[in-house]
Formats: structure tokens, C-alpha cells, sequence
């Protein structure tokens, strides 16, 4: 009996996320709906849905690779004092962020970073 509770808890878990988003997402196109039908201006309902678009960020590599570092130093502190695997744990995931570090060095994700590279590179 456990073994189906642990193979179909992951399930459940995912099939209500996808529920409660896809709710969410029809209440978000429902509300678009409702306000187009009461504005004139097709340039105005153009802003709305500008607005309401989900644009995605550029991945910021330095900040996740410095979280990820402190995590792993955090690990290999707490490895030191009580749990002695969590030291190799530790150090792997701080190398992680070490090398996220140096991926967001090395692929720069703003457009003024991006241009002084270039320039950097044509010198």
C-alpha cells in the first residue's frame, strides 16, 4: 500500500498544480474578455494585453550561482559540526555555484554588458 502512495503522491501533487494554473490562466483571459468588450480603442486593449503578457527575465547567472555557493558553504558547515556527508555535499554544490558564477561572467544576459563585450572583443 505504501508503494502506490509514494509512486502517486508525486502525481497528485503535479496534476493540482497544473489544475490551480490552468484555473488561473481562464480567469486571466475571461478578465481580458470582460474589458475588451467595454473599451472602444483597439490601441488601448493592445496596452492591456502588452501588460498582462508574461515576459520573461534574462537568467542572472552571478546571482543564483552566489546563492547556490552560500548554500553549499552552509552545507559544508553544518557537514563539519554534526553530519560528515554533508561536507562532499556540500562542496559539490558550492562548486555548482562557482561555476554558475563563472557562466554568468562568461554569458552576459544585459544588452550594455553584451555591447562592451563586443567592443571588448573588436579591440
Amino acid at each position: 500500500m505504501e508503494g502506490y502512495v509514494a509512486i502517486l503522491l508525486p502525481v497528485m501533487i503535479v496534476g493540482v498544480i497544473f489544475f490551480f494554473t490552468s484555473k488561473m490562466e481562464k480567469a486571466k483571459y475571461d478578465a481580458i474578455i470582460e474589458v475588451s468588450k467595454n473599451i472602444d480603442d483597439s490601441s488601448k486593449i493592445d496596452d492591456i494585453l502588452d501588460s498582462l503578457s508574461d515576459k520573461k527575465k534574462p537568467i542572472d547567472y552571478r546571482r543564483g550561482g552566489v546563492i547556490t555557493l552560500f548554500v553549499g558553504v552552509g552545507l559544508f558547515l553544518f557537514g563539519v559540526f554534526n553530519i560528515d556527508i554533508l561536507k562532499s555535499v556540500g562542496l559539490l554544490v558550492a562548486a555548482i555555484g562557482v561555476g554558475s558564477i563563472i557562466a554568468g561572467y562568461l554569458y552576459p544576459n544585459e544588452s550594455a554588458e553584451i555591447t562592451k563585450a563586443v567592443e571588448k572583443f573588436e579591440e
